[in-house]
């Protein structure tokens, strides 16, 4: 099978992921999408970063009624910050009968070159790129291992669904309601 890598950190996971995702498994040539769960970003800084095991928990009820998408722990035990190139080998060697590809945002694209190992991605794996506000042209657009798929821009972010938990506002329509009733049970980000 062809199977699409969804990184991130899903802090939640939200609507956008989801609508991306399923774009990806429904008008692309992959049979799959895998949403890889990362404990922590090399990009990123973690201070609001929920617990890697709750975060796992919120994409696995998100995506529970979606055969074409799965959820992968693999990230866990690797050394942090993990980078995608040495998770894409680790998943090869476990997964050899699987063809996997990189699905990224195109606000990653530009910023790619600056990847550990990025030219061996694009090699051995290639990219699925959707689109994202102010994403910036890149050279690669014209790389032949990058496809550009045309799905919605949706401008949704965890940080502003974050601040609305924070500040009392509903977070109702963002995320599933699975995860929202989550969120609210074990009093996320408050």
């Amino acid at each position: 099978m062809k199977i699409g890598l969804f990184f991130g950190s899903f802090n939640p996971i939200h609507i956008g992921h989801l609508i991306v995702a399923n774009v990806m498994a429904t008008t692309t040539d992959l049979d799959q999408v895998w949403f890889v769960v990362s404990p922590q970003n090399p990009f990123k800084k973690n201070s609001s970063l929920l617990h890697e095991f709750d975060r796992l928990t919120m994409v696995e009820k998100a995506i529970a009624d979606n055969a074409q998408f799965k959820v992968t722990d693999i990230e866990f035990s690797m050394p942090k910050p993990s980078f995608t190139i040495d998770t894409l080998i680790r998943l090869q060697e476990k997964h050899p009968q699987h063809e996997f590809r990189l699905i990224i945002g195109g606000d990653n694209l530009a910023q790619f070159p600056n990847w550990k190992n990025h030219d061996k991605i694009l090699e051995y794996f290639g990219l699925y790129v959707y689109p994202r506000p102010n994403s910036v042209k890149s050279d690669l657009e014209n790389h032949p291992n990058v496809k550009l798929v045309n799905a919605p821009s949706l401008d949704i972010s965890a940080t502003f669904i974050r601040d609305c938990l924070k500040n009392g506002k509903s977070i109702h329509y963002m995320v599933p309601e699975s995860v929202e009733q989550y969120i609210h049970w074990k009093k996320f980000y408050l």
